[in-house]
């Protein structure tokens, strides 16, 4: 795979260290066992797939090239690169500057945009109309487009489903950027629906079966389906895609449920012919993260520390599969470990950051510890350095990565 050049201050001493030596024992990556960085009074077991993902060092790489390579030009990122609060900061310490906020709210208009200007695209991609009014301008859009190349699949996959006239299923959030865009690129081949998550999935169901009416639909997928969608014609042959953060396995249970409600309108022997075959679409960088959150959560630690961005829908799966069986503490970084014993934790069902006490009163502690596909490992680092200070562990690094187990 590409090797990526990414700025030194995102890389990390203990984290690359602790990536090289699994590639290295397992360069297939068919093992997701954590790895067990074993200190005196505290046991880090660390996720064996987390941090920047293929799509996320593309979109870095080609933004620094960007401010490098085009000192006299003006740069402005479309929105957010990614959802992590430092590389966004750090971009715009470098000179970048957003056109939209991360929900489409403009902070500069489009018609300020000449054709010295340069535009880079987010790793979510953009719709096929935001696209088309920044090349309006004059505006140079192509040179740097950082589009992750597996949002890119999805949106193939859904325009050559449109041209066999099946329906595409988005699961989504109807909001996020990289949902807007999905639906926008099938939109010009397909009827395109967007559903959140399986309750959405067998209320669509029941339309399928003739159980709620065309005018139900309507009210409960309002905003969410392309105009002219009719639900007696556009759900007799369907393919589901999803957005690449979401969780795989919730997109297969919805994919599953579909398929089984097809099955009993038009019989397994006609199925082929009404649910298209999307499995290939699934990213595999998601399901790797998700995979290993998985097995970290069958260590049964103390705790559970997920690090990135709030708004990072990713990272948000992460803490949903933790904190089922374990307590989970979702933060930014080191910064939000406080003294005595107190951490800023970040809510995400009702979206507030909340105090807690978080260190069990006993050692040797057993902490979990992943990251967001958009968060640099330096800041994992960080993360558990300040811990090693909290406790005042008396091992070194060294000593701990020589008593690693995997």
């Amino acid at each position: 795979m590409k090797q990526f050049e990414i700025p030194a201050f995102y890389r990390s001493p203990i984290i690359s260290k602790v990536k090289a030596k699994r590639k290295l024992d397992d360069p297939r990556k068919q093992d997701f066992s954590p790895t067990r960085l074993q200190f005196t009074k505290v046991e880090f077991i660390v996720a064996r797939h987390f941090g920047f993902c293929y799509g996320v060092e593309n979109a870095i790489e080609k933004s620094y090239k960007a401010i490098q390579e085009n000192p006299e030009k003006r740069i402005f990122l479309l929105s957010q690169m990614i959802h992590n609060p430092d590389v966004n900061e750090d971009l715009l310490a470098h000179g970048i500057k957003f056109l939209q906020t991360p929900n489409g709210e403009q902070l500069i208009p489009f018609s300020t945009l000449d054709a010295n200007d340069i535009v880079i695209i987010p790793a979510f991609g953009t719709t096929v109309e935001l696209a088309e009014e920044i090349k309006a301008t004059g505006a140079n859009i192509e040179s740097y487009n950082t589009t992750c190349p597996f949002v890119e699949k999805v949106w193939n996959r859904s325009q050559k489903l449109g041209e066999t006239a099946h329906t595409i299923v988005i699961h989504g959030k109807h909001d996020h950027e990289e949902t807007r865009a999905t639906f926008s690129h099938s939109n010009k081949t397909a009827a395109s629906l967007v559903i959140k998550n399986m309750k959405e999935a067998e209320f669509l169901g029941e339309v399928i079966k003739g159980n709620k009416s065309d005018q139900e639909f309507y009210s409960y997928f309002k905003g969410k389906y392309s105009d002219g969608f009719s639900p007696s014609d556009h759900l007799n042959k369907i393919g589901v895609v999803n957005q690449t953060t979401m969780l795989a396995s919730e997109t297969q249970d919805i994919t599953d449920y579909l398929r089984s409600v097809l099955i009993e309108k038009h019989g397994e022997a006609q199925i082929k012919n009404h649910m298209a075959d999307t499995r290939d679409t699934l990213c595999y960088a998601t399901n790797d993260n998700q995979s290993s959150t998985y097995a970290l959560a069958e260590t049964a630690p103390d705790i559970a520390i997920v690090v990135g961005g709030y708004n990072s829908s990713n990272t948000t799966h992460l803490v949903e599969i933790l904190e089922k069986s374990i307590p989970t503490f979702f933060i930014k970084g080191a910064d939000n470990l406080l003294g005595n014993n107190k951490v800023l934790s970040f809510n995400i069902h009702n979206k507030t950051i909340e105090e807690h006490t978080f260190l069990p009163n006993h050692y040797p502690l057993k902490i979990a510890i992943t990251s967001g596909a958009s968060c640099p490992d330096a800041i994992v680092d960080r993360v558990m350095m300040k811990i090693l200070d909290l406790i005042q562990e008396p091992c070194t690094i060294e000593e701990a990565f020589g008593n690693a187990r995997i």
